[in-house]
């Protein structure tokens, strides 16, 4: 046996060797799809704005919702991330407004809304960005200012080379910027700690490029719209609405010690509940709306049973009315009107009639629903609307949580460190054994070498 046989043998034994332990898939460049991001902003800013001096509170808007005593999550986060460079890039939606000082007029003399946060990791520097509306603190004006570098992310040395989905990120320490201070409203300067930020992000690899597969040529899409009904019937309709921010708080707080549970096809969007398969009808021209909905949402705890279903609405002369069925301890009480809001702004767009966020108060039948817990008059969360007009037309989707539990600080470093040494030492496994095989392979075409040379030499 020559020795070429034996060198092409071990090298198609690597080669097969290889193939088997090394991952299916390379690691490919990927879209972010999903996700959320805890940060509290500046929780001293929190407690000055909502303290005994500026009087004030925080409006939650676009979907975000509050963790724990002082976090805002935003979510729905999209974006990229390559795990070769480690480069990661994630906006996510939801915003909080911060006022106080409010003047006889109602005007706040300190108002501020901080929305769409988007981190950026590269080449071993993190910064976060977000859009912010903000009055200045010494002379009143206003400014809005989209993407501005707020605040630095402290990386410690996090690799991001390598990272499976979803990624986490827990505690990076923030650091307000020039732009950000600015921005800020003159409140902090540049270099102030800001309170840490945690994220996670899921990740959908992109599919692996195929040359014998020829893309086809984009065609321009001909197929017509369908025609929205208005007047007239619908069949696919959601209401969405968070109750009150504070009661959500209150029933899963150390006084409320309870929780909530959905049933009936009702969801949870995190800083709101939204009520499916809405039937009705809908006049554009007279911008009516009559509607009801399944689902139902079922809050418990210390001293609390309540049950709200079978959620109607209705539209007329712009003004709006939520109305539910409420089971409490005495019983059942039907069609109650629970919140009044504002829909002058419900418009048709397309093949959807839509209204956001429209601000909502209680009812004198909404205050004894809650057992007189508020009074009526007091804000509530506001009320979202989508009625499909069109068999094609999709409704808004829900926020989109990602796939990842809430982040758990690790003791030192990450988790997506932690993730990265895991593979480092698969990695390591792989060239190890790759060096066995080379050293074996080298080692028979020695030995047949001289297996040939001894057979020469005997008489």
């Amino acid at each position: 046996m020559s020795a070429r046989p034996v060198r092409a043998f071990a090298v198609a034994l690597l080669a097969a060797l290889l193939g088997a332990l090394l991952p299916a898939t390379a690691a490919r460049a990927g879209t972010v799809q999903g996700g959320r991001l805890d940060w509290g902003v500046k929780s001293s800013f929190q407690s000055y704005v909502t303290g005994p001096v500026a009087k004030g509170g925080f409006k939650l808007k676009g979907g975000a919702a509050t963790v724990g005593g002082s976090l805002f999550r935003f979510h729905s986060a999209t974006g990229s991330y390559d795990p070769a460079s480690g480069a990661f890039e994630a906006s996510y939606s939801g915003g909080v407004t911060f006022q106080g000082h409010q003047k006889p007029d109602g005007v706040h003399e300190l108002d501020m809304t901080v929305s769409r946060p988007t981190v950026r990791i590269s080449a071993g520097k993190g910064t976060l960005y977000v859009d912010v509306s903000s009055k200045a603190k010494d002379t009143g004006e206003v400014s809005s200012r989209s993407q501005v570098p707020f605040a630095t992310l402290g990386l410690g040395g996090v690799d991001m080379k390598g990272g499976a989905s979803p990624l986490t990120l827990t505690n990076l320490p923030a650091t307000l910027t020039e732009q950000g201070a600015q921005a800020f409203a003159g409140y902090y300067a540049a270099g102030a700690q800001l309170d840490p930020v945690s994220l996670s992000a899921d990740v959908k690899a992109a599919p692996a490029a195929d040359p014998s597969q020829q893309q086809p040529t984009a065609q321009p899409d001909t197929t017509a719209a369908g025609t929205p009904r208005a007047p007239g019937a619908f069949t696919d309709a959601a209401v969405d609405w968070g109750v009150r921010r504070t009661f959500r708080e209150y029933v899963t707080g150390s006084v409320g010690q309870g929780a909530w549970t959905l049933a009936e096809g009702a969801q949870d969007g995190g800083a709101l509940f939204r009520f499916p398969q809405g039937k009705g009808t809908y006049d554009g021209a007279k911008g009516t709306l009559d509607a009801a909905f399944a689902g139902t949402v079922h809050f418990t705890g210390a001293h609390l049973d309540l049950k709200l279903g079978k959620v109607a609405v209705t539209v007329e002369n712009g003004k709006g009315v939520l109305s539910a069925d409420v089971t409490t301890g005495d019983g059942t009480k039907n069609a109650v009107a629970l919140v009044e809001f504002d829909a002058a702004s419900l418009k048709t767009e397309g093949g959807l009639a839509t209204l956001a966020e429209a601000p909502a108060t209680l009812t004198e039948g909404g205050s004894q629903a809650f057992g007189s817990m508020y009074k009526a008059g007091t804000g509530m969360d506001p009320v979202s609307l989508a009625v499909a007009l069109d068999p094609t037309a999709n409704l808004p989707a829900l926020p989109d949580l990602g796939s990842a539990a809430t982040p758990t600080p690790p003791s030192s470093a990450p988790l997506l460190a932690q993730q990265a040494a895991s593979e480092s030492s698969h990695t390591g496994l792989y060239v190890s054994l790759a060096v066995a095989v080379l050293v074996l392979a080298g080692g028979a075409a020695f030995l047949v070498v001289r297996g040939r040379r001894a057979s020469a030499e005997a008489p």
